[in-house]
């Protein structure tokens, strides 16, 4: 059976067991990938546009893995749609 994929709801990053988050008792939080969340809190204090500026960063390495090779400008454009649906940037 296939499990949905899930999604870092601060990055947008896939997660699974092994990139979860921590809680401060060192439990998983599946909401969070470990970039992100750590020891119970969000490891950067930022805004949902900071963030997507800061995955852009890694824009190089995502393309080298996508069948998809995406411009800043979209990719950009993609997280503006798709960050305010993640549970962090909900309004």
């Amino acid at each position: 059976m296939e499990m949905e994929q899930q999604f870092c709801q601060s990055c947008g990053m896939p997660v699974n067991d092994s990139t979860f988050g921590k809680e401060a008792d060192g439990s998983s939080n599946e909401d969070y990938c470990h970039y992100c969340y750590a020891e119970g809190r969000f490891t950067r204090d930022c805004t949902m546009d900071e963030m997507i500026e800061h995955n852009l960063e890694y824009l190089d390495e995502f393309n080298k893995d996508s069948e998809k090779k995406y411009t800043v400008e979209e990719a950009r454009s993609g997280m503006k749609q798709f960050f305010p649906h993640l549970k962090r940037w909900k309004q």
